[in-house]
């Protein structure tokens, strides 16, 4: 096995701080569920009226404020970055007026906004019921007037998660336990979606720690939008505590950026030519929703793909794609937010990298097996698929100013060629590792 690179990244404080317009003392506090802010390095999320609008990352001394250096650098980045934000705002803006024009007149008919419809909150978890209790507390305070919380107890060894779901306080708050013998994260997802009975079907890991708006926000844009399948969110890291994380998150991690964007097959960006093969830049699974009947259209997710698979991945983004694929659309917005708890150990980066790559061809294989008629497209987009591939899993150089985790290309430590050789092989195992997970469903094993 490989070992971590030298030398090691040291950790990283990882804040919120708020900015407010009417000159407030600046109030920088540690992110949720992470440690007290120390001397160092620190990773914030800064926050204007409440709403996320950039990460920036500082250091400060003993007998510095690292609230008003962390601001400072604020304000130079969201000034840099306000061109491309608001352009990317305006094409949102141009694609909900194409879709949602009787839906505001209605709403201004009314005088009011439509609220957000009825969601359900699924979570699959399998033997952490530590983590998953951090996760539903969470869960708890979510400020969504009107949803339901759904854990899939998958493929269990113990009673661990029934006896934490069934037999207290989760309970008594009308947390509904669910249980799938058959392993694997999207046969998991199928099992609490037909269980659930909300408009929007919302899906998160047990690993993450919600925003009080999360829900909110991810639900919001289907009353916006009727012709809206799916939403993602804003990932961002809990803990910056080892060097395993510290990489993982120096090279995007799960961060999709501040700008909102909109994808509609209708429409196809033209800034993303392999689209929509690319359905990684989409979001992810530890922060999405879908309309029900936009899912249960698209056959609900690939039980032969995900975690706990074969296949080791690939079920969120094979049913983004098979979202599009039935002309709906898919939005990304920052406002819901979510912060993971990151994997610590260099072992589990190795295996992330190497499922990363195995469920990126899983998937494809996946919608070509199921979807045959997207063939062509997938044909044509193959050369610079290929490239793009190449170009994903290439050993990535650090910037010798550093960057800020979480930004994509602003790459803060090396990116070690043998984690790339493992995205690589992983590629290569994708396909005969779905095509496998398929054959054992069908046996029954």
């Amino acid at each position: 096995m490989s070992r971590p690179p030298a030398p090691a990244a040291p950790a990283v404080s990882v804040a919120e701080l708020d900015l407010d317009a009417s000159g407030a003392p600046l109030r920088l506090r540690p992110a949720p569920g992470a440690p007290p802010v120390v001397p160092g390095e620190v990773y914030a999320l800064v926050r204007a009226a409440g709403r996320p609008v950039a990460t920036v990352l500082a250091r400060y001394e003993d007998g510095e404020d690292p609230a008003r250096i962390l601001a400072a650098l604020a304000a130079e980045r969201r000034t840099a970055d306000t061109a491309p934000r608001a352009d990317a705002e305006r094409r949102a803006a141009e694609f909900d007026a194409a879709g949602t024009a009787a839906t505001r007149a209605s709403a201004t008919a009314t005088g009011a906004s439509a609220p957000p419809p009825r969601a359900s909150v699924v979570v699959a978890t399998r033997e952490r019921p530590a983590s998953l209790a951090r996760a539903l507390d969470s869960l708890l305070a979510q400020d969504h007037p009107d949803h339901e919380l759904i854990v899939v107890d998958n493929a269990p060894r113990t009673t661990a998660t029934r006896d934490l779901v069934t037999g207290g306080r989760y309970a008594r708050h009308g947390v509904r336990y669910v249980r799938e013998d058959r392993p694997g994260l999207a046969a998991a997802h199928n099992t609490g979606a037909a269980a659930a009975d909300g408009e929007v079907l919302a899906f998160t890991d047990d690993d993450v720690i919600a925003d009080p708006r999360w829900l909110s926000a991810l639900a919001a844009p289907f009353a916006a939008d009727p012709g809206l399948g799916c939403v993602t969110g804003l990932i961002l890291p809990a803990r910056l505590s080892t060097p395993a994380q510290v990489l993982l998150e120096s090279h995007g991690g799960f961060a999709k950026g501040f700008a909102p964007r909109l994808y509609d097959p209708a429409r196809p960006p033209a800034d993303e030519p392999l689209f929509p093969f690319t359905a990684g830049s989409f979001g992810s699974g530890a922060n999405m929703a879908f309309r029900a009947s936009a899912l249960r259209r698209a056959g609900g997710f690939d039980p032969a793909t995900g975690t706990g698979t074969p296949a080791r991945g690939g079920d969120d983004l094979y049913a983004f794609v098979a979202v599009l694929a039935t002309g709906h659309r898919l939005r990304y917005t920052p406002d819901a937010l979510v912060w993971h708890h990151h994997r610590e150990t260099w072992q589990d980066l190795e295996n992330q990298a190497y499922g990363y790559g195995a469920g990126l061809t899983a998937y494809l294989t996946a919608t070509l097996v199921r979807r045959p008629a997207l063939l062509p497209a997938l044909l044509a987009r193959l050369p610079r698929g290929l490239a793009h591939a190449r170009t994903m899993t290439a050993a990535r150089g650090g910037s010798p100013g550093g960057g800020v985790p979480g930004a994509h290309g602003t790459h803060h430590h090396p990116w070690p060629a043998a984690l790339s050789r493992l995205e690589r092989r992983g590629m290569l195992h994708g396909p005969a590792g779905y095509l496998k997970a398929r054959l054992t469903r069908r046996s029954g094993r």
